[in-house]
C-alpha cells in the first residue's frame, strides 16, 4: 500500500480503488502471492519485484530505473522487461541507467551514452559506433569486428597516471 501514501491526504484510509491498484500491481509483477511475507524475508529479486509493484502502485508518467538488472535473477530481469514493454504501451516515459551495453541495444529505442558529459544520444546504431565508445570508455574498451568489449575490471587510476606522467617529464 505504500505505493499509494502519496495519493492519500493526512489520516485518509484508502480505498477500494487504492486497493485494486495495488493487488493489479503486484499481480503485474507476479508477487501477489508474497503480500502478507515480510520484505526482509524475501530474497533480492523478489525485493526488486515488491519495489517495481510500488512504483507501478503510483501510476507514474516517468518511472526512473536506476540499475535495474543488477544482482537479480533471469526471472526477475525478465519480469522487469516485460514490465518495461507494458509501460511503453501505456505511453509511460521510462529512463532507465544500465552498464549492460548489449541489453541497451537491443531492448531500448534510445540509448544516452554518458561519461561525465553528453557523449551521444539516439538510436543504439547510431549511439554505438566506435568513436563514442572510445569517448566513453576510452582504453577500457576493444573494438573487434563490429563488437565491443568494456573491461570494467580495472579502470586506469587517473592519479596514478598523473603521478606516472610527472615522474617522466
Amino acid at each position: 500500500m505504500m505505493g499509494r501514501f502519496g495519493r492519500l491526504g493526512w489520516w485518509q484510509r484508502p480505498a477500494k480503488t487504492d486497493r485494486a491498484i495495488v493487488q493489479r500491481s503486484m499481480q503485474q509483477m507476479g508477487i501477489a502471492n508474497l503480500a502478507d511475507r515480510p520484505i526482509g524475508d524475501l530474497s533480492g529479486g523478489q525485493q526488486q519485484r515488491v519495489f517495481l509493484a510500488r512504483a507501478l502502485a503510483q501510476e507514474p508518467h516517468i518511472l526512473l530505473m536506476d540499475e535495474p538488472f543488477n544482482g537479480v535473477d533471469a526471472a526477475t530481469q525478465e519480469a522487469t522487461l516485460t514490465l518495461l514493454d507494458q509501460l511503453h504501451a501505456e505511453q509511460v516515459t521510462v529512463l532507465v541507467s544500465t552498464h549492460d551495453l548489449s541489453l541497451a541495444a537491443n531492448r531500448f529505442e534510445q540509448i544516452l551514452l554518458l561519461n561525465r558529459r553528453l557523449v551521444a544520444f539516439g538510436p543504439p546504431d547510431q549511439v554505438f559506433q566506435p568513436e563514442y565508445l572510445r569517448s566513453a570508455f576510452g582504453p577500457q574498451v576493444l573494438i573487434l569486428n563490429g563488437n565491443a568489449v568494456v573491461d570494467e575490471c580495472c579502470p586506469p587510476d587517473e592519479e596514478h597516471l598523473h603521478t606516472h606522467s610527472k615522474v617522466q617529464s
